[in-house]
This record gives C-alpha cells, structure tokens and sequence, in this order.
C-alpha cells in the first residue's frame, strides 16, 4: 500500500456517499469528501425532500374530494407562495445541518471540482488529494433535448425554486418528474399540457394505472400529446411556442424538461483513472468496482438495471463500506420498492406487471380490488387497487399498487417478497385493524403457497 493522504475519499456528500462513510469511520478508516455544491447532494436539496413537503398538502386536498359529496363541506385554497416559504423554512438548513453532521463525525469535506490526476490522485479545486479507494458518488443532471431554444427550458430542480406559478406549464416528456408536477400543479390551480415523443406515458408501469392517472389528470385540465417529438422553443413575447416536428404548436408560459437525467460524469477526467463509462453512467461489477479496481462508483451515476432512487444508493454506499472492509459476497438487491407520487400513486415492487404478462408460462397475475371491497380502511378510495404476480410455486414476487396509500403498503408487500412469506407465515401475522396493511395482507394470503396445499 502506497502513503495516502486518506484510506478513502468520496466524490459527492449525498446519499450514495455518506451512509458508508459513517461505516468506514466507525471501522477507523481515514475518510474525506470532494464536494462541489449543497452538502447532502441532490435528493436533501433540490430533489426528493422539497418535492415532499409541497407534494403534502397536495395529497390532502386531494384526499378531501373524495368526501366531497358524503358530508364534508369545505373550500380549500392552496397558496403556493405560502408553502414555498414553508419549504425553505425546511429544507434550506439541510445542507449546513449535513456539513455539521459530517464534520463532527471528523470528516474533512473538501470543496470544488473533483478530476482524476490517476487511480489514486484527484484534483479538487486547487488541491491534490490522494486516497487508496475512492467511491465517484456523482449522481445524475437534468437532461434537455439539444434542440433551438433550449436556453428557455427549465429544470426540476428549479420549478421547486420558484416564487410564484405560471398560469400554463409545458412538460416535455411524460414520464415521472412530469407525471408527478402535473398531479401536484394542479391543485395549485395550473393549467398543463404534457408533449411525449412515445406512445404513452410511465412505461416502465402497467398500461391500465397509467392511464387511470392520465384519465384523472385530463379531469383536472391537463392535455396530453404522445408521439409528438418536441423540435423547438421559441420566445414569444412574454409566452414560449414549443414546437414539434409535426406541426403542433403549443403557447405556455413556462417549458420544463423531463426527458429524463443523464449521469455526471463530465469533467470527471475519468479517462486519466481507467474508468469506463457510457451514456447510461459508469459500469461496474458486482461488487461495485470500476473498471480500475480500488475505484468504486455508487448511487445514480451507476450505469444499472436497478431503480435509480435514493434508498437504492443508500444501500449501495453501505455495500461498498463492507465491500472496502472485505466482504467476499457481491452486492445483492432485494426487491426494490418505487412510488410514482402522483395522485393517486402508483408503487411497485419485484417482478413487473409489464413483465408478468409478456411472460405467462412464469407468473400469474391477479387483482385485489381492496378499495372498493374495504372502503372503510380506505379512505372511501373505492378504485384502490393491487396487481399481483406469483410464480408457479404461488410465492408472491412482484406487486404493483394504485392509490393514495400505495407509498407506505408496498413496503409491507416488498417485505412479503423478500421473505417469501407463505400463507402459513401470514397468517401467524398480526396486523394493526382497521389498517390499511390489514386489509390488503388478508385478500393476499389465500393467494399465496401454503406448506399444506395438495400440490405443494
């Protein structure tokens, strides 16, 4: 081993870093970061946090209509200006509260652009630093199509900064970050339209809950164009034109791109460490190396299968703690639970349906209509709604869910397919009543393989 300043250093302080920071400490590992933004990364700054505390009062508003007519007699104004002094209340001491919790755990976090001199060196501003392994934890940008006028499109991360609202918001793209605006704006009184260069929205969820969400957002005013592929924006006085190439012209007063995020790896200089990169982000092994071995990459900036979501990177970066330590076994994901936070929501667990029904000598697929068979545990929510995929064996191992409660009831369901429970395990389970995990777990429990069943 060659005389390092530190035993590992972290490129980036969010998620996909810290956590196994802390390990690494608690190990006696020297350990530093590079950092050249907000401390925390995207996530606790501009992304998942902020888009929660607004997204809050939201899903109550819209929890509220479904009273409407049963005896609730209200009238509610949402006021963004209010709850976006609300959100910075919140979320901007975020990043000195992290700085604070870093230091004092003794780390050094050391501020500016990172670039690679070689495999152990890495220039960070104007200072050298040298660590034995270093984890790249970069995490992703907001990509815009390279089109004309592009300088007038904006980004999430500053829709979530913004004083007031348009009155017209374009989305170009239609999958999550817009799927997720649409239902949030819209109860701030926006008016929407969505221009997707596909034929639907959400692909990588089932077609039937897509466009429930569609068919909701369309109640509230939003239009929607697919198969239109957006080709420019244009100023227009105080309003935008976005354009496509067949022809459709649509006035706005604010464009955001969501076409998607693409990796950081720009600038890195990862050429000069041997690290191998593509479009989708850097490649790995399985046990989270680059191509040059005492470099590993963590987070979203991983070129993967895996949902890019801040648990994800969260269990990644405690992975390569213990990878680092000498853990001989390679990374292992469990089922992976993700939430669409439109309103309803959409979650989803383990094998898809897409997959499921593309693939029927493998998996069963059955429906659990709980919202309208258990109005009482659901909030009068009568089109909540489960998918379920079994395999032949009947161990549940995949699950998709609609509605309101879906973000907290897939977890209870990731649990299920992880642990392959059986019906026997199940039953010897007691759940909270009336809940909303009580409900589900005792419609699925007939389902599932059981020890005692003829054929098993």
């Amino acid at each position: 081993m060659g005389n390092f300043d530190y035993d590992v250093l972290y490129i980036g302080t969010g998620h996909a870093a810290w956590h196994g920071a802390l390990i690494l400490a608690g190990a006696g590992k020297r350990v530093a970061f590079a950092e050249r933004d907000l401390t925390g990364g995207t996530c606790t700054n501009y992304g998942c946090d902020a888009k929660a505390l607004l997204d809050g009062p939201a899903e109550l508003v819209s929890a509220l209509d479904r009273y409407k007519n049963l005896g609730l007699e209200t009238d509610i104004k949402m006021n963004w200006p209010k709850f976006m002094e609300y959100k910075h209340a919140n979320i901007d001491p975020l990043a000195n509260a992290m700085t604070g919790m870093l230091t004092g755990a003794g780390f050094e976090i050391i501020r500016g652009d990172a670039k690679f001199v070689d495999a152990h060196t890495v220039q960070v501003g104007d200072k050298c630093v040298t660590a034995e392994n270093i984890v790249i934890a970069t995490g992703q940008y907001d990509y815009k199509l390279d089109i004309p006028g592009k300088e007038f499109m904006h980004t999430s991360r500053e829709i979530l900064d913004l004083k007031d609202l348009p009155e017209h918001i374009t989305f170009v793209g239609a999958g999550i970050i817009s799927m997720e605006f649409a239902s949030l704006l819209t109860q701030f009184g926006v008016k929407a339209t969505v221009i997707e260069f596909t034929d639907r929205a959400l692909r990588q969820y089932s077609e039937e809950y897509t466009n429930r969400i569609i068919a909701k957002l369309k109640d509230a005013g939003v239009e929607f164009y697919f198969n239109e592929a957006v080709c420019g924006v244009e100023k227009s006085g105080e309003k935008y034109l976005v354009k496509t190439q067949s022809g459709l012209c649509v006035e706005t007063d604010y464009v955001l791109a969501a076409t998607g995020r693409r990796a950081n790896t720009e600038g890195l200089d990862l050429e000069k460490a041997g690290v191998e990169y593509t479009n989708s982000g850097i490649t790995v092994d399985g046990f989270m190396r680059t191509s040059t071995a005492n470099i590993y990459a963590s987070g979203d900036v991983v070129d993967k299968k895996i949902p890019r979501l801040t648990p994800t990177a969260t269990f990644e970066s405690n992975y390569i703690a213990t990878a680092i330590l000498g853990n001989p076994q390679e990374i292992a994901y469990p089922a992976v639970p993700n939430v669409v936070f439109t309103l309803p929501r959409i979650a989803a667990a383990g094998v898809g349906v897409n997959e499921a029904l593309a693939n029927p000598d493998k998996y069963t697929v059955q429906k659990i209509s709980y919202g309208q068979m258990l109005a009482f545990e659901y909030r009068n929510e009568t089109d909540a709604e489960a998918t379920v995929i079994l395999d032949k064996d009947n161990y549940l191992v995949g699950a998709e869910l609609y509605g309101d409660l879906a973000a907290e009831m897939i977890n209870v369901v990731a649990m299920i397919i992880n642990g392959r429970m059986t019906r026997e395990m199940m039953m010897g389970t007691i759940w909270a009543f009336p809940s909303q995990v009580d409900g589900l777990t005792e419609m699925l429990a007939p389902m599932l393989h059981s020890d005692f069943a003829p054929n098993n």
